[in-house]
């Protein structure tokens, strides 16, 4: 049994006793010390927080005792259903709720399920406030409502469908473009809420034919639900067969789109952000960020316009954070997640497909055709095991000091970033690992260069 607590939310396996895995007693402990959180900091008048859950077996069940916790704290619940992690950060705003809670263990397996903890703007907690939620949680450090203040229910199955509106309202989607392409779409919903809100999603785009996989909102994964290509064979093999233009694959969650060519060739997770940003970029002139793990094709469809590109630390809240303060138009993170702060400052898929969709029916290209405009770059993802009683941070300042002529940025861990290719190590928050992340333009030239590094950092650790 699991139990991971970080200033991004609790998850943990189901089952086990307190402490242990997400179970009752931790649930009601979380959330309690979250809406004090609220409670202390929200600027709204508000007394409302929002709950929606992804498809998981467990979903009922958490989302039971979190709404009756959020009431006992003096909170009206606005319970939404089944709903993906965007359509319930939109949720927040057009609610005017003063935050909310997302129930979703994201591309965790299905004995995982998670509380994603949202402010009044329907974006993650920053650190600070993920901190504090900790430390309320840990002193026990609330105070429940009286029976005159006890919180109220409701529940609202419309916000699918005001996403879906909205999505639709983008000025940059262009829906008579992609009903005039006729495409034939095949999509991958891994068994979770993808599969209620992709397939009206797309009709309402004017997409011909839907061709649905694993779309029953079970929450029993048909296979590991992370949108990686060890994962996919399935509907790699339904596009073989030649009769789709493109297939979208969405986690369980919806905030990560991964996307293959009309061959049964996936077209690369990293791609589904620089592709994006190259259409907005197009039509809206201005600045693109991602972590400082993804992908340098960005950076190079970024300067194609004249533009700044920019890199955070890597996690969402830091990718937010970094975009506000360059005015970003677009960014994102390298796993499939597309952030467009036109429509909000959130991963999401829906988003990610319909300015995908628009771009294609403008190219008139295929999908392979239209992945093969952009640099061709590899990423090679290695890990480094060390002991507890390594130092990590000093291993990580000699490395720096190794390559101080090269060009470096210590935001996050170390990244070197030579002319041709970049490494970067970053270490882990809760194991004694270092991650490995590079790139060149060979998978063979990007291994050899994590490799490379690594061996510098085994023979510093001796």
């Amino acid at each position: 049994m699991t139990l991971i607590k970080s200033i991004s939310g609790i998850r943990g396996t189901i089952g086990g006793h307190a402490g242990e895995g997400l179970n009752p007693l931790d649930i009601v402990k979380f959330t309690s010390a979250y809406a004090t959180l609220i409670r202390r900091t929200t600027t709204k008048t508000s007394n409302k927080i929002v709950v929606g859950r992804d498809a998981r077996i467990s979903g009922e069940m958490v989302k039971n005792v979190v709404c009756g916790t959020l009431m006992g704290m003096g909170f009206d619940v606005l319970n939404i259903g089944l709903a993906s992690t965007p359509t319930t950060e939109l949720a927040v705003t057009m609610s005017g709720a003063c935050g909310g809670i997302i129930l979703t263990a994201s591309h965790n397996p299905k004995q995982w399920n998670a509380l994603k903890l949202l402010n009044e703007h329907g974006e993650f907690l920053n650190a600070a406030e993920g901190n504090e939620v900790l430390r309320i949680a840990a002193a026990e450090e609330f105070e429940f409502a009286d029976i005159d203040h006890v919180g109220k229910y409701t529940e609202d199955n419309t916000y699918n469908q005001k996403h879906i509106d909205s999505v639709l309202a983008l000025k940059l989607v262009d829906v008579e473009a992609i009903r005039n392409a006729h495409f034939r779409v095949a999509i991958d919903c891994v068994n979770s809420v993808g599969g209620i809100i992709l397939p009206e999603l797309l009709e309402r785009l004017g997409v011909e034919h839907v061709e649905k996989l694993y779309c029953e909102p079970t929450g029993d994964f048909q296979h590991n639900p992370e949108p990686l290509e060890k994962n996919l064979g399935d509907i790699m093999g339904l596009m073989k067969q030649g009769k789709n233009d493109v297939a979208f694959v969405v986690d369980p969650d919806v905030d990560r789109l991964a996307i293959i060519c009309e061959n049964g060739v996936m077209y690369g997770e990293e791609y589904t952000l620089v592709t994006v940003a190259d259409y907005v970029l197009k039509h809206t002139p201005g600045n693109t960020v991602s972590n400082l793990s993804s992908t340098r094709a960005l950076r190079d469809v970024t300067r194609k316009y004249g533009m700044q590109y920019n890199a955070s630390a890597v996690g969402e809240v830091n990718v937010v954070t970094k975009m506000k303060a360059t005015q970003a138009v677009i960014g994102g993170e390298g796993n499939g997640g597309v952030i467009y702060p036109e429509s909000h400052y959130g991963r999401d898929a829906l988003v990610g497909i319909a300015l995908f969709l628009s771009h294609l029916a403008h190219e008139g290209k295929k999908v392979s055709e239209l992945r093969a405009t952009y640099p061709n770059y590899f990423i090679a993802k290695n890990r480094i095991d060390l002991t507890p009683e390594t130092d990590v941070d000093a291993i990580l300042a000699k490395v720096k000091e190794m390559y101080k002529n090269e060009e470096i940025n210590d935001i996050d861990g170390v990244k070197i970033d030579f002319p041709d290719k970049w490494v970067h190590l970053r270490k882990s928050n809760t194991e004694p690992i270092i991650r490995v992340y590079s790139e060149a333009s060979t998978m063979e030239e990007a291994d050899e260069l994590g490799k490379q590094i690594m061996d510098i950092v085994y023979s510093l650790a001796k």
